[in-house]
């Protein structure tokens, strides 16, 4: 509901300088809250006002500040107007901010709270794909790719909860010359029953023993290659194998995904657009794009200067494609298939010139569209080990944070008695290692800490669940007591306030997200709201206050239930109710 006080305030403005009352509406902020300290609601940027024209740039800015600040007047909304440094403060009505903000919450719209703000008319509406995750087929799902899969998670559902259609696929390493060695290494050293009883780990003991082999078996490289070609020939046999290694793959990624809560709507792969790629190869030589290098490569030439001095590589020499090609075709077949307003990449930061050079050529091409596509690349995750040594596979981390957490549970005095310990550690468990991983810049590596990633007290995945955990049994106990109508002056209290300042900026927040497509803002606007609710829970009891009074407390902690429900979906987090 800041968005009631905010088009208030850009009205008074709009008024005051003769301007369209919209022309305010991004120079408004909410106040972030410091600590022991009062703060005003909402503040105005003067400069923000002068790049866009509306006051002067050449005047003295707190001149500036001072002024306009004298010329706004105090109302029924805005009890006190008053000049900073460069900005002008205004603090709302303490009355009125307890009702609007709690409004939402006795008329069950507590899931669109902070969503049907103004500040998302700006953004990019319309369908957005995201491609993400992304392993590669025939191997066990590799540790490394959990950033990728948990970071397009929260994208795609950020963009879902601002009302985009969005499209969430899977693009699968399914192509190319390792599983030309794959192939020509299950024919000698698979087993086919042993690929039934533990599919993913006899496929990956055989591309470890075929790679070992070909570094000193130069037959066995020419049958991968032979494979390989096979394959890209369409040959029966070679994609009879190749089908069987895949589908058993996707089979066994899918449990992880249900695991992390993740789903997808498509299953895509390189496999599907070997042929398209051919055909993109055929589009660049017609348009004069594409030149074959000293070695007989087929490349496009990047340097600006036409020089050669920066070339990407789209052809093999013997003319099978590469990567690259591949994903040039993908993303033809994408805007024709999907009509996407954005496609948004999320893959690490080693790829980000391979991003570059796709969307250069893809432009080079005429493909306008490609202005719409975006990478977000992510760092490294350095020192992820279990307790048996080097990790390798999702599923051991998954496991032993499921484990882990699962016996602090156990110790733990404050534990609840639940009917699924186990499946409540494994949710408590996955939200540590997402908000760990969430909240830095997410291209910057870090270094995976499984104690203090698993602390209850500190800025944690845990310290979210025990909080909404908290909240949800507080509720349950005074189940009856909360009433559709409350009285807001009940909750003047600073600690009250401070919990509705902070709900102020959620709709920031949410922008700024989507902005950038980081989870770092929301991931902290939600762990400074959890600190915010423990010190209610101290200072503003339910349990022997008088019926109007835990009426109104009831109100303002399950209206931040919600709010921390709701972020902690968009994280991709799935809130638990006892724990």
């Amino acid at each position: 509901m800041a968005c009631f006080f905010r088009r208030i305030i850009a009205e008074k403005l709009g008024r005051t300088l003769q301007h369209s009352e919209d022309a305010f509406i991004p120079a408004l902020s909410a106040v972030p809250l410091f600590k022991k300290q009062q703060t005003p609601d909402f503040k105005l940027s003067i400069s923000s006002l002068r790049s866009s024209g509306i006051l002067p740039s050449s005047a003295d800015i707190q001149q500036q500040t001072e002024d306009l600040a004298s010329q706004l007047k105090q109302d029924s909304v805005v009890e006190d107007i008053s000049a900073g440094s460069g900005v002008i403060n205004f603090k709302i009505n303490r009355k009125l901010l307890v009702q609007k903000m709690l409004e939402p919450f006795g008329k069950e719209e507590d899931e669109k709270f902070g969503l049907n703000s103004e500040l998302f008319n700006t953004l990019k509406k319309g369908t957005t794909l995201v491609e993400y995750s992304s392993p590669n087929i025939a191997k066990k799902f590799h540790a490394g790719h959990l950033r990728s899969t948990i970071i397009g998670n929260f994208i795609a559902n950020l963009k879902q909860s601002l009302g985009n259609s969005v499209i969430r696929m899977n693009y699968l390493g399914d192509w190319g010359m390792q599983f030309g060695l794959l192939g020509a290494g299950f024919g000698q050293f698979g087993c086919q029953e042993k690929l039934k009883q533990n599919p993913l780990q006899h496929l990956f003991e055989v591309y470890v023993q075929v790679n070992k082999e070909a570094e000193h078996n130069e037959d066995l490289k020419q049958a991968a290659r032979n494979f390989f070609r096979q394959l890209e020939q369409h040959e029966s046999e070679a994609v009879s194998l190749w089908q069987q290694f895949r589908e058993i793959t996707v089979d066994e990624y899918q449990h992880i995904y249900k695991r992390l809560g993740v789903h997808f709507d498509i299953y895509s792969g390189e496999s599907f657009h070997q042929d398209q790629a051919q055909e993109v190869v055929q589009q660049l030589q017609s348009r004069g794009l594409l030149k074959t290098s000293e070695k007989g490569t087929g490349v496009v030439d990047l340097s600006s200067t036409g020089d050669m001095s920066s070339v990407c590589t789209v052809l093999r020499s013997d003319g099978t494609t590469l990567y690259i090609t591949r994903d040039l075709a993908a993303a033809i077949d994408r805007t024709e298939k999907y009509c996407f307003d954005e496609m948004i990449y999320v893959t690490d930061k080693s790829q980000a010139n391979h991003f570059h050079q796709l969307f250069q050529i893809l432009l080079a091409m005429g493909h306008s569209w490609a202005d719409r596509c975006r990478h977000v690349p992510f760092g490294l995750v350095r020192g992820m080990k279990t307790r048996s040594g080097e990790v390798v596979f999702l599923e051991d981390v998954l496991d032993e944070a499921r484990d882990r957490m699962l016996h602090n549970m156990n110790q733990a005095k404050t534990t609840k008695e639940m009917d699924d310990p186990k499946d409540t550690a494994e949710k408590v468990g996955i939200s540590a290692l997402i908000v760990q991983d969430f909240k830095g810049p997410l291209q910057s590596d870090y270094t995976f800490d499984w104690d203090r990633m698993l602390q209850a007290q500190g800025d944690t995945g845990v310290f979210l669940q025990y909080t909404h955990a908290r909240l949800c049994s507080l509720i349950r106990k005074n189940e009856g007591v909360e009433a559709a109508l409350f009285d807001p002056s009940l909750l003047l209290e600073q600690t009250s306030i401070n919990i509705l300042q902070h709900l102020l900026r959620y709709d920031e927040v949410l922008h700024q997200s989507a902005q950038d497509l980081q989870p770092k803002h929301l991931v902290n606007f939600l762990l400074k709201l959890c600190h915010l609710i423990a010190s209610a829970h101290r200072e503003l009891p339910v349990k022997g206050s008088s019926q109007d009074v835990a009426q109104a407390r009831l109100r303002l902690f399950s209206g931040a239930c919600s709010v921390l429900a709701n972020g902690m979906r968009i994280l991709g987090v799935t809130p638990v109710e006892k724990m």
